[in-house]
């Protein structure tokens, strides 16, 4: 998803191993017909999307840093991807409800816990726009 493919995965590697992984999915019983209309936009993300992780990566610490600095409780040694959860000193629907009235999504992970994703839609602006909106609920 990270790469912006359609369907959210892709399997990549030498022929021998895609060969193999061909031989276990038959054998699973899974199956799926026009795969080229898949593989092709996963080849070009592949291509021209593997830059944008590092930027996707660069963001999400940003947004986790900040967090921390809100008062969020931020483990910063999970945050290695694109992916950031973090726990709020609130329910996380009452903390979600107020995020969404000012522009911003994300989803709760347990009663005080929230997940942010940073993706190629996502810039630094926008990460700073996520950050005031949380510094103000979280004031």
């Amino acid at each position: 998803k990270g790469l912006a493919a359609p369907v959210g995965s892709l399997l990549v590697g030498p022929r021998d191993f895609i060969l193999r992984a061909r031989k276990y999915r038959k054998m699973l019983g899974g199956g799926m017909r026009q795969a080229g209309v898949l593989a092709a936009p996963g080849l070009i993300a592949l291509d021209s999307m593997r830059l944008r992780l590092a930027e996707d990566h660069r963001n999400a610490r940003k947004l986790a840093e900040g967090l921390a600095r809100l008062g969020a409780e931020v483990d910063m040694d999970t945050v290695q991807t694109n992916i950031i959860r973090f726990q709020v000193p609130m329910a996380a629907g009452d903390f979600l409800r107020r995020l969404a009235a000012r522009g911003v999504l994300a989803n709760a992970t347990g009663p005080d816990s929230i997940r942010f994703v940073t993706h190629y839609e996502v810039s630094q602006e926008d990460v700073d726009q996520v950050l005031a909106a949380c510094g103000e609920i979280l004031a």
